[in-house]
């Protein structure tokens, strides 16, 4: 097997005037779990239709198992798309077996895998219920069992945190440990910064078409520098009375209890210093705690607001679906 099953170099895809993907390059090596991360709109499924060979890209090269995409390669594939949709007149055990006969499993063991898949996630009792009368979040995860039937090498998932609720996404997250665990290479998207950094080894940052980060989760917190966080009133411009004394600020969320800033620290300052100069400057102050790092902190730094602004949108769709 390569050890990279997929190489993607300088790929582009425009539709009309408008450019979804935009001189992409990325590597995902194998045994690794990579995210890819960004807004809605980012650029992320149509990068990973382009790399299944949904589509073709206007330029740029794509290699699947050492290849371009065909059906030997995507044989080993398993792709959750991010449009869900299953037979609704099926069982949720006959679904999955169906996926894992296409996927060239025999029927008696393609029956023994959906068993098996059901009895680990705890839907045994669902196995001869029809996905017609599952509930949206329950046939999700018969979704995402009939990806991982045929147990593939490589695992491509479109957005699987999507709709579902905080403990079905836990039980997914542990789901993809454990098809790490087996031995697959992972790659999923997401606009959930939390999932990258509890689950991956490398992420990739993609905002209006383009890369602007891939590295280790090490890598990408190394941008921030130290910081510090420190919540005002709302309307108070902390940006601009910080920026003399030494320190950039950038507004990052509103807490509700006013609006909250993060502060890069120079070197050789602390989070102390930015706070004593905040209070001389006469910052009404709401809140103050030194910077944990966050993934999303990341993100606001390398692309700015607008940007941030777009992926706080897609949480809230998420959120409302």
């Amino acid at each position: 097997m390569p050890s990279s099953p997929l190489i993607m170099t300088s790929v582009t895809k425009r539709f009309g005037a408008f450019t979804a993907v935009d001189s992409l390059s990325l590597e995902v090596p194998d045994g690794q779990i990579i995210g890819f991360l960004g807004p809605n709109g980012a650029g992320k499924s149509t990068s990973l239709r382009m790399a299944l060979g949904i589509m073709e890209p206007d330029s740029g090269e794509v290699e699947l198992f050492g290849d371009k995409p065909n059906v030997r390669a995507l044989q080993k594939v398993g792709f959750l798309p991010e449009e869900r949709g299953l037979y609704k007149k099926m069982t949720a055990r006959d679904t999955i077996s169906h996926f894992a006969r296409l996927k060239g499993l025999s029927a008696q063991d393609a029956r023994a895998r959906a068993d098996e898949l059901l009895g680990a996630t705890g839907l045994e009792e669902f196995s001869r219920t029809r996905i017609s009368k599952l509930s949206k979040g329950m046939a999700q995860k018969v979704q995402i069992l009939s990806t991982l039937a045929h147990r593939p090498d490589f695992l491509i998932l479109d957005e699987p945190f999507s709709g579902l609720d905080p403990v079905n996404q836990q039980a997914l997250e542990d789901l993809i440990r454990t098809e790490h665990a087996r031995g697959a290479t992972i790659l999923f998207s997401t606009h959930v910064m939390e999932h990258a950094e509890r689950l991956c080894d490398r992420i990739i940052m993609m905002a209006r078409g383009r890369k602007v980060l891939d590295g280790t989760l090490q890598e990408a917190f190394a941008t921030l520098g130290q910081g510090a966080r420190i919540s005002v009133e709302v309307g108070f411009d902390l940006a601009a009375v910080l920026a003399p004394k030494g320190f950039e600020a950038i507004r990052t969320t509103d807490t509700g209890h006013g609006e909250t800033w993060r502060i890069d620290l120079p070197p050789g300052r602390e989070a102390q210093d930015a706070l004593r100069a905040a209070l001389e400057a006469g910052a009404p102050i709401t809140g103050f705690a030194p910077e944990e790092a966050r993934l999303r902190d990341v993100f606001v730094s390398l692309v700015g607001e607008a940007d941030a602004a777009a992926l706080a949108a897609s949480l809230a769709e998420d959120e409302a679906a």
